[in-house]
């Protein structure tokens, strides 16, 4: 049950997404451009700002707000996000994952879907100061470091890291947006 809202005042979020069951699922490339192409396409077509994304084996994470801090239409783009990764995530794993990813997918805890990906909660939190933000920003980017998966945390592909934290301007598969405070 989801605890926390996206709700009115608060302008930036940080937010979770997790694969039911920690399914690994997310250790190639395939999977986690699904992701980031939807990010990119919220981004362009729904008034999506992303601030800092990290995709790990099992989650994600991402700071984001709308465009005009309109939090009524970033619920709904969230929503129809997760509801569209969700569907093409689990056809991926129906289809090119071990046949017991798609027998977890395929039966979910909810009866009104064929599948399921992503847990119920994307437990959003709302970020009210620059030094929560900068908490959140951090966290999310060193996750790859503190988990063993790389040494340096701007070595994560699917990370804005590298964009943020090199002195070099590097791409990303992610557009992203800064925050003023």
């Amino acid at each position: 049950m989801e605890t926390a809202k996206i709700q009115e005042g608060a302008g930036v979020y940080y937010l979770t997404f997790t694969v039911v069951y920690w399914l690994p699922v997310f250790v190639s490339a395939e999977p986690c451009l699904i992701f980031t192409e939807s990010l990119n396409y919220c981004q362009q077509n729904k008034n999506l700002r992303i601030n800092a994304f990290v995709i790990m084996p099992t989650h994600t994470h991402i700071i984001v707000f709308d465009a005009d801090f309109d939090n009524e239409r970033l619920n709904k783009t969230i929503t129809a996000m997760r509801q569209f990764t969700g569907r093409q995530l689990a056809n991926y794993c129906h289809e090119k994952m071990p046949s017991v990813y798609g027998q977890v997918i395929g039966a979910p805890r909810r009866k009104d879907r064929a599948n399921q990906f992503w847990q119920q909660s994307k437990h959003p939190v709302a970020i009210w100061s620059e030094d929560f933000w900068r908490t959140k920003f951090d966290y999310l980017h060193d996750n790859p470091r503190r988990k063993g998966l790389v040494h340096e945390a701007a070595d994560w592909r699917f990370s804005s890291a590298a964009y943020w934290l090199r002195e070099q301007v590097t791409d990303c598969d992610v557009r992203l947006t800064g925050v003023a405070w």
